[in-house]
């Protein structure tokens, strides 16, 4: 079974001060874009001896395959994140009076969305192998066994995507919405039109935790008087701007309390930002806890145009052009796709 997931980008991502559990409260509004990855889930044998739930905390993943951009960087072993919502839904359906005889599973991820470029791609591939692996589950359950089969709705893979990252459940949801709490609470946003993007990626990547950790010390120097304290406000200028349909509307409202941490971690950062200006974007920020750099465009033509543009710079390792999407994880019913282009600028 074959599933598919988009990549996203955080039109506006206020951060709150750190719990003591660790996390950030975050008000956050997703758009997802149209980078997909694709979760292959193929049975590769039968569930061992005395049916799967004999050992109810092995994985059922066997082998884990990765292709298109950026593999070489994605981990093969438990660590992933779409190996381990095979295993968690798989625990979740025997836990629940699912079948036992689970058979064991490769897992393949086709790439299409950058690795640590802050556009949740190891989150993108989480939610569709929760789709990809819900329905080989349904598949593998005898006619017999139905009716007691567990449901596993949207509700049920978002509250399990939680458990895996606070941007899975987005990733399961699409279009664009509202985050809460620590990005995982969503509520759908009404948004008129395609926004364009341009994007700028770096071959280095940036650790989530790390950049989070940045921002707490940069504000605690703030606190001690050493830098201002700036912080995004609440989104409803952004929510306005988004029924508009217009992007030159939405752009003052782009906002990321995180790209100041980004910037001072990697300050070629700001040469990127300087690049999309003076390319022409309406609007730059850092995506999420970066590197990538998402440049607002009016439409298709002017984002390859800002994309073309800010690669001859020679700041990036690449670029791209990609627009809004309204989908969310779901099932690949073989219409056929390709991996979108990179813009590689010239080497000296």
């Amino acid at each position: 079974m074959s599933a598919l997931a988009q990549g996203k980008v955080n039109l506006h991502l206020g951060v709150g001060d750190v719990r003591p559990d660790g996390y950030h409260d975050l008000v956050t509004v997703f758009q997802a874009v149209d980078l997909t990855e694709r979760v292959t889930v193929t049975p590769v044998a039968p569930a061992p001896a005395g049916g799967a739930s004999a050992a109810p905390d092995a994985s059922v993943v066997e082998e884990v395959t990765v292709s298109g951009p950026d593999a070489h960087l994605v981990p093969r072993d438990a660590s992933n994140l779409a190996v381990r919502a095979v295993d968690l839904l798989v625990r979740h359906w025997l836990t629940h009076g699912g079948v036992a005889d689970v058979p064991r599973v490769a897992v393949h991820i086709d790439k299409g969305v950058p690795v640590a470029g802050g556009m949740a791609g190891g989150s993108a591939d989480a939610a569709a192998a929760l789709v990809a692996t819900r329905e080989l589950l349904r598949l593998v359950t005898p006619p017999a066994d139905r009716d007691r089969a567990p449901d596993l709705d949207g509700e049920v893979l978002r509250t399990l995507g939680a458990e895996l990252g606070a941007d899975v459940p987005f990733c399961l949801l699409g279009g664009t919405a509202l985050g809460t709490g620590r990005g995982e609470q969503l509520i759908p946003l009404m948004s008129r039109g395609t926004a364009h993007w341009a994007l700028a990626f770096d071959s280095t990547g940036l650790s989530t935790a790390e950049v989070f950790a940045r921002l707490d010390r940069l504000r605690a120097d703030a606190a001690t008087g050493v830098r201002p304290d700036v912080r995004a406000g609440d989104p409803h200028d952004l929510e306005r701007a988004l029924l508009t349909g217009d992007p030159a509307a939405l752009a003052p409202t782009l906002v990321n309390d995180l790209q100041p941490a980004a910037v001072s971690m990697m300050p070629g950062l700001r040469r990127t930002l300087l690049a999309a200006d003076e390319a022409g974007a309406l609007a730059a920020l850092v995506s999420g806890s970066g590197p990538t750099v998402a440049m607002l465009c009016r439409d298709h033509a002017h984002a390859v145009e800002v994309a073309t543009t800010t690669a001859a710079a020679g700041h990036v390792g690449s670029t791209t052009v990609t627009a809004s999407s309204p989908h969310g994880a779901r099932l690949d019913r073989g219409g056929g796709w390709t991996a979108p282009g990179r813009v590689v600028p010239p080497q000296p």
